[in-house]
């Protein structure tokens, strides 16, 4: 059986080491794991409760919602902006955890990873990503984790498909994330045993 994951990449440069990433990542998907880049963050316009009406909704928006309803997990891969989250990832979380109550992102899988140029490798940003999905819902997978340190100086003629230590990371966290989709859900019997 195959899992479907949606790549959300905080950065909205075309050359950014986060894209590169996670374009190594859609390489490296293992068998029964499919990756599919989600393109169209940019498009999304800043969320406001007025526009969120049946009738009115964006649809950029819309069409961001139903791709995260399709995905079976969200694999976010994310720089940091001034010591914390991108505002273009910020909202998308927000237009993915409403309509309140049946929101898309709700409890959805999500690993959020990713480099930057400090030499913690983004882990702020990485961290703020994980308490506003949580709070939106999601399920976040705290267990799963990679963040690369020094990205503009260690990507500068060395594309992180051919960074040993990243690629082994990102196939770590790849297996990480398919043994999740894979593990069998707990019944109500089981978890009242």
């Amino acid at each position: 059986m195959t899992s479907s994951v949606l790549v959300l990449v905080g950065s909205l440069r075309s050359g950014s080491t986060n894209r590169q990433i996670a374009h190594t990542a859609l390489e490296l998907a293992p068998e029964g794991l499919e990756l599919r880049l989600y393109d169209g963050l940019a498009d999304i316009p800043f969320y406001n409760e007025d526009i969120d009406v049946e009738g009115s909704v964006p649809a950029a928006a819309t069409a961001f919602r139903e791709a995260v309803a399709a995905a079976d997990a969200v694999l976010v891969i994310t720089p940091e902006h001034n010591g914390t989250i991108p505002a273009v990832l910020k909202n998308a979380i927000d237009w993915s955890s409403r309509p309140f109550g049946s929101s898309p992102i709700s409890a959805k899988p999500v690993a959020v990873v990713g480099a930057a140029f400090g030499q913690y490798g983004g882990v702020w940003s990485h961290d703020e990503a994980r308490k506003a999905l949580g709070i939106a819902g999601a399920n976040v997978l705290d267990d799963i984790r990679m963040s690369v340190p020094g990205s503009m100086t260690r990507f500068v003629d060395v594309h992180p498909r051919e960074d040993v230590e990243v690629t082994t990371q990102l196939r770590a966290v790849l297996a990480d994330l398919q043994r999740v989709l894979s593990a069998p859900a707990d019944s109500s019997e089981d978890a009242a045993a």
